[in-house]
């Protein structure tokens, strides 16, 4: 297993607040980041000694150093002997969630606990802390809107954060909390409580489980007149027709291993209708044998530092036996299915984004996207393919409703994209498990570091360590 370069986190609610005045991470002039390798998000060949330029909180100049040139006002950053490429997309997380082994027990202690919100800080921290500058959460109660907001007001770190709020279903799901999801029992019910959604302020809609066709169309409908995207949670392939029908815009956790493989048409069909498939495959199939084989990451150094004391223990306890656990219950089954069931999306060239399904069981959010990658490279992808898939690609899923060629404004490293960017030790395209090895991520032109790394001062004068 790969050891993870520790930054050291300290519960955020023991911090004191930071306001803008204060706030050292905040996008100051200009920064060059200048020398290293420069993968752009693009399936294309890597520039060497490369310069990206930043100012405020936008990319203003990226190439070779022999064609851009270096502002003389510019704080330079030395990249020599490192990778810079885009800041990594997850496009299906759970920020309420940090890896407990059990969700009904988790969400009755977080309740009396006093409530989630301290989850979703240290999720926010271990997600920027790991390259990912924009996040899509996909299944909450509304108040994680108050979190997207004191993340974009500076108040916490965080990513970009995307939230869905609670699912649209006709099945309840007792081990949750009610005011995740929104349990309909018509199609009419299904587009008020799409339309309450998107008052309160969502970014997409999520479909869930045992929807009708109708539900699906009333969902789509409200959704669309608002310029907003569906995401739907599907496995099973008859449900799948009713959502490709319905005109659903992205398709969550289809080819992790659920169920056996799709057929050749539906696979074919998705593919050349550029829906986007969204597989989620390293949250079991790959967690699982990593912790059987390194029991000792469910100790590790990042739970120890980030948890208060009583969730620390909390969470260890939920982790005896975790072979046992009911999240694990069909591992056999669905190992043996995995063989097919990420490939077959791959091996057709569909349009297949990035998502971890971040904070469930033993998937911590600190390593998730790089174990993601991993499991994708390892089922068929190149490493260019899933660097792009994770930045670029994933940036046109949350893009407008126009899906290839909609606007965007990141996923990408060139003049005019936001300044999500990260500075990695090694080369992802010799070895896509360096991703590991994150040392300085810039959300949208503000500067983080690892402070384990012992960053020079010229990181140290423009950023703030993690």
């Amino acid at each position: 297993m790969v050891t993870r370069t520790l930054l050291v986190l300290l519960v955020f609610t023991l911090l004191p607040a930071v306001s803008p005045a204060q706030d050292a991470a905040a996008p100051q002039g200009k920064i060059a980041l200048v020398g290293g390798v420069l993968i752009d998000g693009y399936e294309a060949r890597p520039l060497d000694d490369a310069v990206v330029v930043i100012e405020g909180d936008r990319i203003v100049a990226a190439g070779t150093r022999a064609d851009t040139a270096v502002p003389p006002d510019a704080h330079v950053i030395d990249t020599r002997g490192k990778t810079i490429m885009p800041g990594l997309i997850d496009l299906h997380c759970h920020v309420d969630l940090i890896g407990h082994g059990d969700y009904e027990t988790y969400y009755k202690f977080m309740e009396r606990r006093g409530g989630l919100e301290i989850s979703r800080q240290i999720a926010a921290k271990h997600l920027i802390r790991s390259g990912v500058t924009t996040a899509l959460d996909m299944g909450s109660s509304l108040r994680i809107l108050g979190t997207r907001e004191r993340i974009r007001s500076r108040e916490i770190p965080g990513p970009d954060l995307l939230v869905s709020g609670p699912w649209i279903s006709r099945l309840p799901v007792h081990i949750v909390p009610d005011d995740m999801q929104f349990v309909v029992s018509s199609s009419r019910e299904a587009g008020a409580r799409t339309r309450e959604l998107l008052a309160a302020g969502v970014d997409v809609i999520k479909a869930w489980e045992g929807l009708t066709a109708e539900d699906y169309e009333a969902i789509v409908t409200e959704a669309h007149k608002a310029g907003k995207k569906v995401h739907a949670h599907l496995y099973d392939p008859e449900k799948v027709r009713l959502a490709i029908d319905a005109g659903v815009d992205v398709l969550q956790h289809m080819g992790s291993a659920k169920n056996p493989p799709y057929s050749d048409e539906l696979i074919a069909e998705i593919a050349h209708k550029n829906i986007p498939v969204v597989q989620t495959i390293a949250h079991r199939i790959w967690v699982y044998p990593a912790t059987i084989q390194s029991p000792t990451r469910l100790e590790a150094p990042e739970l120890r530092a980030d948890l208060p004391n009583d969730m620390y223990d909390e969470f260890q306890s939920s982790f005896e036996k975790f072979w046992q656990l009911d999240y694990f219950r069909r591992m056999g089954r669905e190992t043996r299915l995995s063989k097919l069931a990420a490939r077959q999306f791959i091996e057709a060239n569909a349009y297949i984004g990035v998502g971890t399904d971040g904070g469930t069981p033993m998937n911590f959010h600190y390593e998730s996207m790089w174990r993601e990658m991993e499991a994708l490279v390892e089922s068929g992808m190149s490493e260019m393919h899933v660097i792009s898939a994770a930045t670029k690609t994933n940036a046109e899923i949350l893009g407008n409703l126009q899906l290839l060629g909609g606007k965007r404004d990141t996923g990408t490293i060139e003049p005019g994209m936001r300044a999500d960017v990260i500075v990695v030790d090694g080369d992802p395209l010799a070895n896509i498990l360096v991703l590991d090895h994150v040392q300085i991520t810039i959300a949208a032109g503000r500067v983080w570091y690892s402070d384990q790394w012992n960053a020079p001062a010229d990181v140290r004068r423009v950023g703030t360590s993690l």
